[in-house]
């Protein structure tokens, strides 16, 4: 069985995770494949932790936008509030206290990827924060904004 279930994850990675959830269910452990279940499952922490960083990161984004201008011409203000509110939605409906403490940990890198981005977009005309100028409370405060 376990080489069945090893050689279906190679070829049928959808029903693998059926057969391996029924095992699970059926408390057949013994007949998992435990290699590609540690896999999966490392998989789907990195994930859930990329997903979570890319919407903080967006907010970051959209936040320094919106404090410290930009040129486009068709954002008002209320738009990029919009789009933050958006994404904090979003966030908190995927967070939990294990991943708000990734994000905790990894805030200065999100900052470091987020201003990149803004320096390309504003073509380094604007004099961004080289720190984060926003605490991981505010960024995930859905009412909270900048003056």
């Amino acid at each position: 069985m376990i080489t069945d279930l090893k050689q279906l994850y190679e070829i049928d990675d959808a029903q693998w995770l059926e057969e391996t959830v029924k095992l699970i269910k059926n408390n057949q452990f013994g007949d998992l494949d435990i290699d590609n279940l540690i896999e999966e499952l490392e998989e789907l922490g990195r994930e859930k932790k990329n997903a979570v960083a890319s919407l903080l990161e967006q907010i970051i984004r959209h936040l320094l936008l919106l404090e410290y201008g930009t040129s486009e011409a068709e954002y008002t203000s209320v738009q990029w509030k919009e789009e933050i509110y958006t994404f904090r939605v979003q966030l908190r409906r995927k967070i939990t206290t294990n991943l708000r403490n990734y994000l905790e940990s990894e805030l200065d890198s999100i900052y470091q990827d987020a201003l990149g981005f803004v320096k390309i977009k504003t073509q380094n005309s604007v004099n961004f924060p080289l720190e984060c100028p926003y605490t991981l409370e505010q960024l995930l405060n859905i009412e909270w904004f900048p003056v």
